[in-house]
């Protein structure tokens, strides 16, 4: 047979290339990638955006350090029917997991995704998030949630409820283990508020974040009460008045912002110690700036937080609850590059008494800062817990037994300082030796006494003043002859229960020399199964 000639210039057919039997498989993979990164619909994320909210996406990439963030679960797609919700089936369910860094250092998280099915939470979605939990707990690394959804899904009915306990459970288990942090940007109701309510810290928004158990409508219908979503549960009623907000931004960056800057304070596991920088502030520094703070008078008031900026590495405070129970100041610090948990009494507000919401907060702080090796320096203004049937029909009784408690059973080193009044049982509760204080020290205007002289005065000579030929002058003369024996802190150092009384100017030196030398403390407990704290 003859070959066929092919006539010169003709296109020679080249062979066609096989094609990859993965090509198509692949093609399928990065489309189904894709639609999970655009899960929400163009008009649903042009809403958040209106509403001043970033996306679940956007959050994560300014939270985490750039190009660090491993997604788990991407392809989820919930496995419900009935109400129709079996025709749409997004990727992801609402909701994007995974690990990734800050500072270099690992955390895992979760962020809601308020574009599909609004955020609400369905089996699929909380089995993501129960699976990221479990991970960031057997590793020891932080655990981050941010919220933005609308509670339970509805349609997947008892399903969710169920799931929601998961999470609740995982919460609890990983309470003191690992540092959790609650992120509000959006509505978070019902059932869901108290996943965050057992964190560690709860971050809320001006404007945009809402927490409660039951939203306007149903307070309307049940007790009547007309009020909005902000008065309710907005970031500010939240911050000053139920002590629920930790922490409150103006706007979402400057919350992840300052997640960021929270977790520089905080270990990554109850096992490690909070990380350690470079001091640049001299450790032998004088604080001549306390003796402008100090007023001459002892019943006049000053700002606690001037002191310890004064005290503390480069006048660094991340203040813990800033809005909420002013007359106790608590907060994060560094002293010789080590981080250090702040608690201390505030003369302006309330003159520093102690009241219900004063102990939770310390108490809960002290708590805290045990749970994840964090230093304590407390320091102590105090002229008691505040009087009145509010406080005592409250229980302030119970309120106040709870940081007492807390103090008793922290073990990480702790040092007071007492600057001025020291009174009766608020002074033993304030980390005193009694209640285990390794280090106590004193400046010359402390007052170590059961009460005020004016009070014992009154107490003590009572009928001697009513029988006195001028009562006015001899009360003077006793409360003048009680301030020289007991407003002082001599009688307590006499009899060791303040270490030494210092130079006011040498506090920052002292303390950090005392926490050097408690650095490698060890304080073994009785095994038990856990304390009864008075709740």
């Amino acid at each position: 047979m003859a070959i066929e000639e092919i006539p010169p210039g003709a296109p020679i057919a080249q062979p066609t290339a096989p094609v990859h039997p993965l090509t198509e498989r692949l093609e399928l993979l990065a489309t189904l990638k894709e639609q999970a990164l655009h899960a929400g619909s163009p008009a649903a994320v042009k809403r958040q955006h209106e509403r001043g909210k970033l996306t679940a996406r956007e959050r994560i990439e300014k939270l985490l350090d750039p190009g660090s963030f491993v997604e788990l679960d991407m392809l989820a797609r919930h496995r419900a029917h009935g109400f129709g919700i079996e025709d749409t089936r997004p990727l992801t369910d609402g909701v994007v997991t995974g690990w990734g860094r800050i500072d270099g250092r690992k955390v895992f998280l979760f962020s809601q995704d308020f574009t599909v099915f609004g955020g609400s939470l369905g089996e699929v979605f909380a089995e993501k998030i129960h699976k990221v939990m479990d991970l960031a707990e057997s590793v020891g690394a932080p655990f981050i949630g941010i919220n933005d959804g609308a509670g339970a899904r509805i349609q997947e009915g008892v399903v969710s409820l169920d799931a929601y306990g998961g999470i609740f459970f995982r919460n609890v288990k990983a309470s003191g283990v690992i540092p959790q942090i609650s992120v509000i940007m959006g509505p978070c109701a019902g059932g869901a508020v108290y996943s965050p309510a057992m964190t560690d810290f709860i971050f809320m928004v001006k404007g945009t974040s809402h927490m409660y158990i039951t939203g306007p409508d149903v307070v309307k219908t049940v007790t009547g009460e007309d009020v909005t979503h902000e008065e309710l549960g907005g970031a500010m009623t939240h911050a000053q008045k139920s002590g629920v907000a930790t922490y409150v931004t103006e706007d979402e960056e400057h919350c992840l912002e300052q997640v960021r800057y929270l977790l520089s304070f905080l270990p990554s596991n109850n096992l490690e110690d909070p990380p350690v920088v470079e001091c640049t502030d001299d450790p032998e520094r004088l604080c001549d700036g306390i003796l402008k703070v100090m007023p001459d008078s002892p019943n006049q008031a000053y700002d606690m937080r001037k002191i310890i900026l004064e005290v503390a590495d480069d006048g660094e405070f991340l203040e813990y609850f800033p809005l909420w129970a002013q007359n106790i100041v608590c907060g994060f610090s560094r002293l010789d590059g080590h981080v250090v948990g702040v608690v201390g009494n505030q003369p302006q507000v309330l003159a520093g008494a102690l009241d219900i919401d004063a102990s939770e907060k310390a108490a809960k702080f002290v708590r805290t800062c045990d749970a994840f090796n964090i230093a304590l320096v407390t320091y102590v203004d105090v002229p008691g817990f505040l009087p009145g049937t509010d406080q005592e029909y409250g229980g302030i009784i119970r309120h106040g037994a709870k940081l007492l408690y807390a103090f008793c059973e922290a073990t990480v080193p702790r040092v007071q300082i007492i600057t001025r009044k020291a009174y009766g049982g608020a002074y033993v509760v304030m980390n005193s030796k009694s209640i285990g204080a390794d280090i106590a020290y004193a400046w010359p205007t402390g007052e170590v006494a059961v009460m005020g002289s004016q009070g014992a005065v009154n107490v003590i000579f009572r009928k001697e003043i009513e029988a006195a030929a001028d009562p006015v002058l001899r009360r003077a003369e006793l409360i003048a002859d009680y301030n020289e024996k007991f407003a002082n802190p001599y009688p307590a150092a006499e009899r060791g229960y303040v270490d030494d009384v210092i130079d006011p100017r040498q506090t920052r030196t002292m303390v950090i020399k005392a926490l050097r030398m408690l650095r490698t403390k060890k304080e073994i407990l009785p095994q038990r199964k856990h304390g009864n704290m008075p709740l």
